[in-house]
């Protein structure tokens, strides 16, 4: 199962929609290289491999939600994010959640397209190994940008505060690793049923393709 055309173009065009908005007087302008370089990443690649490699219809889904988050991010901030500020009002929290939210998702999306690219790359099959791995490929990625945030911080000093969004918390690196795993966790144990079944459409439609 492959989205169709329409809906590939037009989540393309939503996320471009987005980030020319993002990308208007952004609160801070370096800040937000950093905190939307992912999407400027992802754009062209989903754009070259959508013929080649389509991804389900769930995994292009998930990817336009966290361009969203990460774009929103970008333009205001992490902790400056306004619906962040009303998660904390109605919550009663200490401080702007917005931040754990994006890394929440850091975990969620990832944990789809590791699943996918392991399961049409590998002899893996779904199952405990699977969502071990996905897991640790997540905790992988959410590693991997904690390194980026030290070494911006190191590179350009007291600066990289908008870009670190630690608000004071000094197990923030700690805090943003654990709701990755969360994410990941949650997005297999919500989403593997659906997934499965949107993948076993790609492999159908690759047999009938490779039988013409």
């Amino acid at each position: 199962m492959t989205p169709s055309r329409y809906e590939f173009f037009a989540l393309i065009s939503g996320a471009l929609a987005v980030l020319a908005w993002s990308g208007t007087a952004p609160y801070d302008g370096p800040t937000w290289w950093l905190e939307a370089a992912p999407v400027l990443i992802a754009l062209p690649l989903l754009w070259r491999t959508h013929r080649a490699f389509p991804l389900t219809p769930l995994a292009y889904r998930l990817i336009f939600l966290h361009a969203l988050v990460l774009l929103v991010g970008a333009h205001y901030t992490y902790a400056r994010v306004p619906l962040g500020f009303w998660l904390e009002d109605l919550l009663g929290l200490s401080r702007n959640p917005y931040d754990r939210i994006g890394h929440f998702m850091q975990g969620f999306v990832p944990a789809v397209l590791a699943r996918e690219i392991l399961l049409r790359t590998s002899p893996l099959v779904p199952g405990r190994w699977l969502a071990f791995l996905v897991a640790c490929v997540c905790l992988s990625i959410s590693a991997a940008y904690e390194f980026i945030e030290w070494w911006t911080a190191v590179a350009v000093g007291a600066s990289a505060e908008y870009f670190l969004a630690t608000q004071g918390d000094p197990w923030d690196t700690q805090w943003d690793m654990l709701m990755a795993l969360i994410g990941a966790v949650a997005a297999q144990a919500a989403l593997s049923g659906g997934h499965d079944r949107q993948l076993a459409g790609i492999s159908a439609h690759g047999k009938q393709g490779a039988s013409r």
